[in-house]
């Protein structure tokens, strides 16, 4: 099977100039590469400032990187000229921490749907009304909601909406940038299933960004361990938590109590 999604040497860097004065340059990124394959989950964990949320922008192609290769489907992103990235930004979608904040305020449920589909003048006015029906469906809501505002869904609804506007345009890959972060437990919890359901029934493929090593390996196949701008360990979930090799991996590990524990009796004869 071929890689959805080949990372290859990426490298961003930012004017230092103007955030620390002793700086000419700073790295968010420094040569990251790895290969994420259809209908799997790839967990990129770290401390805050690692360069994940960079990561997530250069990728969806709304950040440029300084250097290096993004391979989607053997097509290199970071060579496109801007009229065929517009082309391809609909098969990678974002999903933020906060969806009020990607949610237009002004708009109603069923607007926020019908808006990517309008653009991809796919289908009729009925047809629109229709997939955005089977959209709230698939992600656990109804259509009773759809003169809602976001203001008035709860937030767990609120992401459940955000992830079904994502769904909309039939994206190849979902980056999920600490989108589980601002719910409280139960609701990650359900939110995660929903996510594991549409990877089953749909073969969705997701990049799930987050800082809590627990979370990423209830969801992820393999998880990445980033440190500076660098991806430090990468392996299957599994072998990452029982045999870690990098000191931040073994940090991320002392500081999830479920883990550390789960892993310390794992150990005893």
């Amino acid at each position: 099977m071929q890689p959805l999604l080949n990372v290859e040497n990426l490298v961003k860097r930012y004017d230092g100039k103007r955030l620390v004065a002793l700086q000419d340059e700073l790295s968010a990124l420094d040569g990251v590469s790895f290969s994420l394959f259809p209908a799997t989950t790839l967990a990129v964990v770290g401390e805050s400032g690692s360069g994940k949320s960079t990561l997530a922008l250069c990728l969806a192609c709304l950040e440029p990187p300084t250097a290096g290769c993004i391979w989607l489907e053997g097509k290199n992103l970071v060579a496109l000229g801007e009229a065929e990235r517009r082309k391809v930004r609909p098969q990678i979608q974002l999903i933020f921490q906060d969806p009020a904040n990607s949610l237009n305020p002004r708009w109603n449920v069923l607007e926020i749907l019908t808006e990517p589909l309008r653009l991809q003048g796919k289908f009729n006015s009925e047809g629109i009304e229709r997939r955005a029906s089977c959209l709230l469906e698939q992600v656990g809501l109804s259509m009773h909601i759809a003169t809602r505002s976001p203001a008035e869904l709860s937030g767990g609804q609120r992401q459940r909406l955000a992830i079904a506007r994502a769904l909309a345009p039939g994206p190849k890959l979902l980056i999920l940038d600490e989108a589980l972060s601002a719910l409280d437990c139960s609701v990650q919890a359900q939110i995660a299933n929903l996510l594991m359901e549409l990877q089953t029934s749909l073969g969705m493929t997701y990049l799930f960004i987050t800082h809590d090593l627990a979370m990423g390996v209830h969801i992820a196949d393999e998880i990445a361990v980033m440190h500076q701008g660098r991806i430090v360990e990468l392996g299957p979930a599994e072998k990452i938590v029982t045999s870690p090799h990098h000191e931040m991996t073994r940090q991320l590990l002392a500081a999830t109590p479920s883990i550390a524990q789960a892993t310390r009796l794992a150990r005893e004869p």
